[in-house]
């Protein structure tokens, strides 16, 4: 029962952090063509969780709790890929086909390169 309230705190912390960041990001973007905002989110959150893993990785550090907390309520609440699915498939039904390809690409590719990052520099911080 403990782990459930955790992951719904952590849950809550990153939704909300979710909505601001890609907000802010889509609104200073200016544009309405392609999903800044959850990319950026998306990214962001990659390169966090590698962080975080290597960090476990080195230091065996965190307890059921603290990745309860983590990375499945704050990290899994903060990433949105299941906005991104539909930020995709609404690019399609408006017809920009070629955005849609490039969201799919970036998102895929940015979001495996900052987890490598995340874990190269948790690895270089924490050798």
């Amino acid at each position: 029962m403990t782990n459930i309230l955790l992951v719904g705190a952590g849950g809550f912390i990153g939704s909300v952090l979710r909505y601001l960041v890609s907000g802010w990001v889509q609104q200073s973007a200016n544009r309405l063509d392609f999903p800044y905002g959850t990319l950026v989110v998306n990214v962001v959150g990659c390169f966090i969780i590698g962080l975080l893993a290597q960090f476990g990785d080195k230091y065996g550090t965190f307890s059921n709790e603290s990745r309860a907390f983590l990375v499945i309520g704050v990290l899994g609440g903060f990433t949105t890929f299941s906005s991104f699915g539909n930020d995709t498939v609404n690019l399609v039904r408006q017809d920009y086909v070629v955005n849609a390809i490039a969201n799919v690409g970036a998102n895929v590719m940015l979001g495996l390169l900052a987890v490598w990052l995340g874990r190269t520099v948790g690895h270089l911080i924490w050798r």
